[in-house]
Formats: C-alpha cells, structure tokens, sequence
C-alpha cells in the first residue's frame, strides 16, 4: 500500500479513538450496562443509552464507532437522552451479509432503530458520514428529526466537494488495500453520498452545518449545504480541521447546545436593517 494511503486509512480509523476513553471510568461503546443489540433490517445493530430528556442521535463517522464519541456521551448525557450507534459495518454492529454499504441504507437503519424505540422528532448530531445520515434522515425521514447537526458532510464525492489531495487518497487506499472490509469502507467514500440541492431544500428541520476552516470538506461546498436548506445555521470553527469537534471540544460544545437549546435563529442583516422579512 502507498505510504500516502496507508497514512490516510490511519487517520480516518484511528483519529477520534485517541481522544475516546483517556481519564473516563465508563467503558463507552463497550458497556454492558447501557449496551443493547436490536434486529434491525437484516442486522443487529449496537446502541448505548445515557441519561434522560429530549432523545440526542449520536452518528459517528466513516470507520468510527460509539468509542470515538465518548466525550461527547459523558458532556451531553446531563441534559439529554443520549443514544449512541454503532452503524451498520461499524463499531460492534454486526452485518454478515459483506453487501457494500450504502448512505441510504445506514439512515434508513437508524430510522428503524428509532421506529423499535418510540422515538420521534429526535435531535440528530453527525460527524462526517454521519452528517450524512443526519442529512438523509432530514430528507427521508422529518418524523424522526426535530433538530439535525452535521460537521463536515458532503452531498457528493470527488474533487468538487472534497479537496484533491483527500480525494486521491481515499482512490489510492481503495486502489491498495486487500481487505474486505476497508474496502467496502472506502468504496462508500469513492462512490457516495449522491444527495442533491433539490433534496436538500425539501429539509423543514433546522440544520446547523459545521465545517473546520481548515476541514476535509471544501468550504464552499458547505456553503452549498447551507444555502440550500431553508433554515439553516452555518458555523465555521476557526484553526479547525475535519476532526474540529474533537481538537475544540469546549467550543464545539458551546455552540451545538446553543443549537439545540435555543430557538431557531434566521433573521437576516437585510431584515435587521430593513425591517422586512
């Protein structure tokens, strides 16, 4: 494998891990005590429940599990239902089909575990691939989404969206590995998502799209995001990458409770200085 795409595979499946459990007692993503497996279109997908209060959908991304959002569990279980899922091909989900994962499958996946827990109008937070879902879900599924947060989603692949060097590392990982499962990882970030700007304004949620200023995700793609959704937040984290969330764990934070908590916010300069809306 290139050493370039043998560094990338290392990154995207390792990065959040590091700041999973360091100085935390609860054994998240691995906890017997709040675990549970359900049946779940034809696999049985893993999810932890924490704390009470409006329900909190938390989405990992691409090659993640539950243990990459540990902090985030232990901040936002105070005040929140925190329900934590390792997807389909992830974490200690389990899938023994070996089918390629599809986007649209993943949310419809989520959707169902929500169904099997009386959950509706749920917030939805989404790292990555998981924004992804949080998007999809907005889109397929606006019964299970009161809120939706994403940080560094995309709506397509390839170099439009993504800047180039990512880009062709993600074809040279795909290109170079020899295992199934990386491959089939790898192959959903060549080939997806394929969600367009027509879907995007069908979305009557408020969604807060995040994105590092220094992100994965070409900054004026999630502009695209953003104008397209009709009422939406944006949120450039400063001296952030793709993995702001984790490097700025305070502000991230501060800024998705204010989200969450406060009410929906669109009024425009035009409209403060006109007085039209």
């Amino acid at each position: 494998m290139k050493k370039s795409a043998a560094l990338f595979l290392f990154i995207l499946l390792n990065f959040t891990n590091a700041f999973a459990q360091t100085e935390l007692s609860i054994p998240y993503g691995n906890n017997k005590d709040a675990g549970n497996y359900k049946q779940i279109n034809g696999i049985k997908m893993y999810y932890e429940i924490y704390g009470s209060g409006k329900p909190l959908v938390l989405l990992h991304g691409n090659g993640g599990s539950i243990k990459g959002q540990s902090r985030r569990i232990e901040y936002f279980k105070k005040q929140f239902q925190v329900i934590a899922i390792d997807s389909r091909g992830h974490g200690k989900s389990i899938d023994t089909s070996n089918k390629q994962l599809t986007y649209t499958q993943m949310a419809d996946d989520v959707s169902t575990l929500l169904d099997s827990l009386k959950i509706k109008d749920a917030y939805i937070w989404g790292q990555s691939d998981g924004g992804i879902l949080g998007l999809l879900l907005a889109i397929h599924h606006p019964d299970k989404t009161a809120k939706v947060a994403t940080f560094g989603a995309n709506l397509f692949p390839g170099k439009k969206a993504i800047y180039t060097e990512i880009d062709q590392m993600v074809l040279d990982t795909l290109k170079a590995t020899k295992d199934p499962h990386t491959k089939n990882l790898y192959t959903l970030l060549a080939h997806q998502p394929n969600i367009t700007d027509k879907e995007l304004q069908k979305i009557k949620c408020p969604v807060l799209i995040m994105s590092g200023d220094r992100d994965a995700i070409r900054l004026e793609h999630s502009i695209e995001i953003f104008d397209n959704i009709p009422n939406s937040n944006f949120f450039v984290m400063p001296g952030a990458t793709h993995f702001g969330a984790y490097e700025k764990p305070e502000l991230f934070n501060l800024v998705l409770m204010s989200f969450f908590n406060d009410p929906f916010n669109k009024t425009s300069s035009v409209e403060l200085f006109t007085g039209k809306k």
